[in-house]
Order: C-alpha cells, then sequence, then structure tokens
C-alpha cells in the first residue's frame, strides 16, 4: 500500500489556487441546493434559470446588483482597512447608520441647492461615521481595549437611534409611512435606471485606497504598525495614533455607505436602512483577502448572493430556506479557500 503523501499549508496562496477553490465548493454547493430543491418538489435547472434572468439577464436585475454593491464595496473596504493592520471594526453597521443619519439632517433640514448640499452630506457622513467609532478607536489605541466588542455594541446604539428618529422628531408627516423620514430634498444624479452616482464614487474609493496604501508613506507606517509594533516603535513610528487614524477612516468609509444609501437608493432615513451591508461587509473583506482591489468582484460576488436570494424568495421558497443557502454558498467560499492553501509535499 503506497503512503498518502503529506500536505503544508502554504504561507502565501497564489491567486488562481482561490480561484479554483472558490469555483470548485461554489459547484459543490450548488449541487447540494439542487438535490435539495428537487427534494422538495422543486426544479433546479427551473430556478437557476430564473435567478439568472432576473440577474445577470435583464437591466432591472443589473441595476439591482449594481446598488446591492453600492455599500457592500464600502462596508467590505471599511473593513478591510482595519482587517490590512490586524484591527477588526465589527461596527460598519453602527457607522452606516451615523453616516445616514448625518446625511439625513443635512438633506431634509437644509434647502441648499444640490450642488451644495450633496457635497456637504458626504462630509457630514462621513465624519459622522469616524465619529461613532471614535471612542472604540481611541480605548484600542491607549487603552488596548478590543474594538471588537466596542465597535459591535455601538451598532445597537445606532439602530435605535435611527429608529427613534424615523418614528418620533423626524417621522415622516405627509404620507404616514412608517418609521420612515420625509424623503429627502436633494438625491444623488441617476446614471443608468436606478443606478445613481453613488456606485461610481464607491468604485472610485476603493480604486483609490488601493493605490493609496501602496503608494504611501501612511500606508507604509500603517502595515508595518499591524505586523509587528515593536518593530514599528523601534523605528519611531508611533503606533497608537496610526490604530487611531486607521479606525476612523474606516468609519468614514462606512458612513459614506450610509450617504449613498439615504441619498442614492432609499432617499430618506428609515428604520432596517442598513440591511446587514456592516455585516456582510465582514465577508466581503474576507473575500477580498490582501487585495483592496478585490473588494470589487468580492462585493459583485456577495450582491449576486443578495439577489439569487431575493429571487428565491418571490418563488416561495420561505426565507428561513434562503438564509440556509446563503450562509452554505459562503461557507463553501471560505472552505474552497483554506482547501487552497494546502498542497501535497514530494518525499523524493
Amino acid at each position: 500500500m503506497s503512503a498518502v503523501s503529506p500536505r503544508t499549508r502554504l504561507t502565501v496562496v497564489p491567486s488562481h489556487r482561490i480561484a479554483v477553490g472558490r469555483g470548485l465548493s461554489i459547484l459543490a454547493a450548488l449541487g447540494i441546493v439542487a438535490i435539495t430543491l428537487a427534494a422538495m418538489g422543486r426544479s433546479p435547472i427551473e430556478l437557476a434559470g430564473l435567478v439568472v434572468r432576473s440577474t445577470v439577464g435583464s437591466r432591472f436585475g443589473i441595476e439591482d446588483l449594481a446598488l446591492f454593491m453600492t455599500p457592500l464595496m464600502l462596508t467590505g473596504a471599511a473593513v478591510w482597512v482595519g482587517i490590512r493592520v490586524n484591527l477588526w471594526n465589527i461596527g460598519a453597521e453602527g457607522q452606516l447608520y451615523a453616516g445616514a443619519t448625518a446625511a439625513t439632517a443635512v438633506g431634509l433640514f437644509t434647502h441648499w441647492p444640490a450642488i451644495v448640499a450633496l457635497p456637504a452630506m458626504v462630509v457630514a457622513g462621513a465624519l459622522a461615521g469616524a465619529a461613532w467609532i471614535f471612542i472604540p478607536a481611541a480605548a484600542r489605541a491607549w487603552l488596548g481595549v478590543s474594538e471588537i466588542v466596542t465597535s459591535l455594541l455601538l451598532n445597537f446604539v445606532a439602530s435605535l437611534l435611527v429608529y427613534y428618529l424615523a418614528t418620533g422628531p423626524w417621522a415622516d408627516r405627509v404620507t404616514g409611512a412608517l418609521a420612515s423620514t420625509e424623503r429627502l430634498h436633494v438625491a444623488l444624479p441617476e446614471l443608468w435606471g436606478a443606478v445613481h452616482l453613488g456606485f461610481l464614487l464607491a468604485l472610485g474609493i476603493v480604486v483609490g485606497l488601493g493605490v493609496g496604501l501602496a503608494k504611501s508613506r501612511f500606508g507604509y507606517e500603517t502595515a508595518v504598525c499591524g505586523s509587528n509594533p515593536q518593530a514599528a516603535h523601534y523605528a519611531g513610528i508611533k503606533v497608537a495614533p496610526r490604530i487611531l487614524a486607521v479606525l476612523l477612516l474606516s468609519g468614514a468609509l462606512a458612513g459614506l455607505a450610509g450617504v449613498f444609501e439615504v441619498a442614492g437608493t432609499v432617499h430618506r432615513l428609515q428604520g432596517g436602512l442598513a440591511n446587514n451591508y456592516g455585516y456582510l461587509g465582514i465577508v466581503v473583506a474576507l473575500l477580498a483577502r490582501g487585495s483592496c482591489f478585490a473588494l470589487i468582484p468580492a462585493a459583485l460576488l456577495m450582491a449576486l448572493i443578495l439577489d439569487t436570494g431575493i429571487v428565491l424568495q418571490t418563488t416561495q421558497i420561505s426565507s428561513s430556506a434562503v438564509l440556509a443557502i446563503t450562509g452554505l454558498l459562503v461557507l463553501a467560499i471560505a472552505a474552497g479557500d483554506e482547501m487552497a492553501a494546502y498542497v501535497r509535499v514530494n518525499r523524493n
């Protein structure tokens, strides 16, 4: 009997191995889904055709993908920029709410022309997102308090604050919509159907972030702080201010996602606005691994999964089943990444 070749884990996994691993794992997950649907008396082929036609096969579906991608790219970037230096911003959901709230305040209570109001909303949203993570960031930088717990807990505070405003002092008195403010006086320009300028801005921000961190002194110093804080200290780099700056940047990116949602997609502040984009941004960031530019295809993949879930629900498949399918696909991708990291070792 021949011995089984041992395997070792690669420190750096080539991108082609990751692509192959993810592709095979997704196919395996889809096979499981197809078998399960067939056991439920549903035709996997018919459902697959419906999903393709309703997502990438129609203008409406493509517009939906772009609208999903816009916040996912930014919340993914918010989480990714922290992971890059071994920091975990789990509060992108709350920072998105904070940015949306600040942008709504400008859009509702000022009557400036769009050329003034829209940049003001962007600035206010970014500052609000950064402000929402300031306390967790400062506590992490100077006191060593885990940013994971503190940023996560603030998500619930932000969500409840939005519900309070949308049902109380800022509630829509015109149409009486539940848990919603009035429609904003200004909106981001539409580019193609429902796709608004925020989509291009999000793309530009992700690309600019990738280039800026790769080429700038700030990007280099923060990378050193993340990989080896002691070496950074001996090199004369002040670690605490860099940690604060990275987390503030992370919060600002998530805040911008909130701005684009209220100013481009929803046009009003309402309960549930975040739609779990902050938490899904964690998945997007992990899928992107070490590449900022990979956030774009990762956000597209997650948008496809979300859009597929909506299509399946229209065919009377329960939301619980759709959630299980979504979880299976994400788990399969994670498993594919892990398997791609192992290679056989030739003993000869």
